[in-house]
């Protein structure tokens, strides 16, 4: 209800402020002339039918203030409302020579177009309707009726042209235009094109009769009932076209508000020197004319040199808008078919780029470059999507070798009356060259190794898992570490086309000596806990397998009462985001300073963690742990 009444009011004050404000000024050249009346298109365009009939009643309460009497107040109120109506229905038709049916909105030159045609046919209509009310109501006009339908016309056109003008582009800005619903009714657009079509020839008969024709009160009767009639059945026509709300700049639009507004500029200019007594008394010393005649005349000579300026400056407009505006917002519709990561839709765009791609000009250029960027994009995001399923065939492959190569890793820590052992590894990425493994060779034999292959991800996976699956094999039959090393060490160098090399080492305890037997093959000294403190144990590293062939390794023996610490470089190279390791020093103070007979691996990956950060590791971090039980 509020903004209906907002549609209503505005309108109102607006005739009020106007038709009252020239009335008092006295800018009055004649009493037919009202230069206000320009108003009721305006109204009609921009707030439809509450527009129209705020603007008309006003018009009203203006005419009985300025002596007019009810009856030639009312009947004039009518025909305005007709008249107002009608420009709002003729917006709203789905013509041809526009794209879209927008609100009132003057962004190109066919919106121009339209809005000057409803002018005219509106300007036509309310000149002929009134100069038809004024002979049959004011008999003493009818020696000057056709000058007082010349001077309504003139003043109709000129003052809606500006005030329409004017209304439009400040209704946009603050979003005051009415814009109608769409009507669902079945409606036959024949009729009404004959209707439209009934009307323009009905005004083009009544001239012709005027002209031609001694007029009488039943002819000038006829003439106002025939258009009338066609001119409100006109107005039943719903509303059918799918409007859509445009309130965004653009280009065009800037384009012709800079014509306009040079246009309202040249108009003014115009007006004001028709209207200018001075002027016209200069005039009238030179020329013995009436007032009327002398403004008809200089009104006419004002339209006459705008549309000198006009119509070509329109042909220009046009002509750009074709050759330049429209290219521009069709390559600007590209914007609704880009999506991250997804194929531009090129079957239309290019439909639309097509037309302009074999000109040898600007726009022609900017359509071939458009096109070869869709090309290029959708062959670019086409490969990124082979890629991508690629990646995922790669990925679920990985997954598998992840679980592949944890299932040939313990699961389970081995706890008896003499010992407990358990180990852990977490590789830097889905897969990793370390390992680690644990089990009993027989029943007093416990076989412990861990290694660490020089490479990382599947390549390396795969040395690891043969490495370890080929130490059980030799296992069975071989208990020296030291010949079981150098099995796979001659195996690696025959067989190792990557020259990939491993540390790698392997002990025997047995529990019933408690004595460890074992042999190194470049891997990371041990810590080994005697008398309650952790140590590194001295040993030599010697080398890598796969390096050097027939390498004999040397077996060590120890007395294992305690706790052995096995581990892999990842964890001593643990780095920050400082690019401080976390090293052998802190290792063997974090051992010697748990003092818990709870498992370390996990406090100790804590402890790690806490040092680290979120820094990313590159490297797999691999531990086993063997701890003798002493009654």
């Amino acid at each position: 209800m509020n903004e209906k009444l907002k549609q209503i009011g505005i309108p109102f004050i607006l005739m009020l402020i106007i038709d009252l404000g020239i009335y008092i000024s006295k800018m009055n050249v004649s009493e037919s002339f009202s230069p206000q009346i320009g108003l009721l298109i305006a109204s009609g365009l921009i707030f439809g039918p509450y527009g129209a009939v705020g603007s008309v009643v006003a018009n009203i309460i203006c005419d009985c203030i300025k002596g007019t009497d009810i009856i030639s107040s009312l009947l004039s109120g009518i025909v305005s409302f007709g008249v107002s109506y009608l420009a709002y229905k003729l917006w709203y038709v789905n013509y041809k020579k526009r794209n879209e049916v927008t609100q009132p909105k003057l962004n190109n030159t066919p919106n121009l177009t339209i809005y000057l045609e409803i002018i005219l046919l509106c300007g036509a209509l309310y000149s002929i309707l009134h100069g038809k009310l004024a002979y049959l109501i004011y008999p003493g006009t009818i020696p000057i009726i056709n000058l007082i339908e010349i001077l309504y016309f003139l003043n109709m056109i000129n003052a809606s042209f500006i005030m329409g003008i004017i209304g439009i582009w400040l209704s946009n800005k603050y979003k005051l235009t009415y814009i109608p619903k769409t009507s669902k009714k079945e409606v036959n657009e024949k009729l009404y094109k004959f209707l439209i079509i009934l009307l323009i020839l009905s005004l083009t008969l009544t001239l012709i009769i005027d002209c031609c024709f001694v007029l009488d009160d039943y002819i000038v009767i006829i003439e106002l009932i025939t258009v009338s009639l066609i001119l409100f059945a006109y107005l039943t026509k719903p509303i059918t076209s799918d409007i859509t709300v445009n309130n965004k700049n653009s280009t065009p639009e800037e384009i012709m508000n800079i014509f306009l507004l040079i246009t309202l500029f040249i108009m003014i200019i115009g007006i004001y020197l028709s209207y200018d007594s001075s002027l016209i008394a200069i005039i009238q010393k030179i020329i013995p004319l009436t007032k009327s005649i002398i403004l008809i005349s200089m009104i006419l000579i004002m339209d006459i040199l705008l549309l000198i300026f006009f119509i070509p400056s329109l042909a220009v407009l046009r002509y750009i808008e074709i050759k330049v505006i429209e290219p521009i917002v069709s390559f600007s519709k590209i914007k609704s078919s880009i999506r991250e990561n997804e194929k531009i839709d090129s079957e239309r765009l290019l439909n639309i780029y097509s037309r302009y791609i074999n000109k040898d000009t600007e726009i022609g250029t900017l359509a071939r470059s458009y096109t070869d960027l869709i090309n290029y994009n959708n062959s670019y995001i086409e490969n990124i999507h082979k890629i991508e399923s690629e990646k995922e065939r790669i990925n679920a492959e990985l997954d598998i070798a992840t679980k592949i190569q944890a299932s040939a890793l313990p699961t389970e820590k081995i706890e008896n009356n003499d010992f407990i052992v358990n180990g852990y590894s977490h590789p830097a990425k889905e897969v990793g060259g370390d390992f680690f493994d644990y089990y009993m060779l027989d029943e007093n034999n416990l076989a412990i190794v861990i290694g660490d292959v020089s490479d990382k991800g599947v390549p390396a996976a795969l040395v690891a898992m043969t490495t370890q699956k080929t130490i059980k094999q030799i296992l069975k039959h071989e208990h020296n570490p030291s010949k079981v090393l150098y099995q796979i060490n001659n195996e690696l160098c025959e067989n190792n086309p990557e020259s990939m090399f491993l540390t790698l080492w392997l002990g025997i305890y047995n529990k019933t000596t408690k004595k460890l037997i074992f042999s190194n093959a470049g891997h990371n000294p041990p810590l080994i806990k005697e008398n309650d403190e952790f140590k590194y144990l001295n040993i030599d590293s010697e080398i890598a397998l796969g390096v050097f062939e027939d390498y004999d390794y040397v077996l060590d023996e120890i007395n294992l009462t305690n706790e052995i610490i096995l581990y892999t470089d990842g964890i001593t190279d643990a780095t920050n985001k400082n690019d401080k390791m976390y090293g052998e020093d802190r290792l063997l103070n974090f051992f010697n300073e748990f003092e818990s007979d709870k498992n370390p691996i996990i406090p100790l990956l804590n402890d790690i963690h806490d040092f680290t950060k979120d820094a990313e590791q590159y490297d797999d971090m691999t531990l086993l742990c063997l701890k003798i039980k002493n009654d």
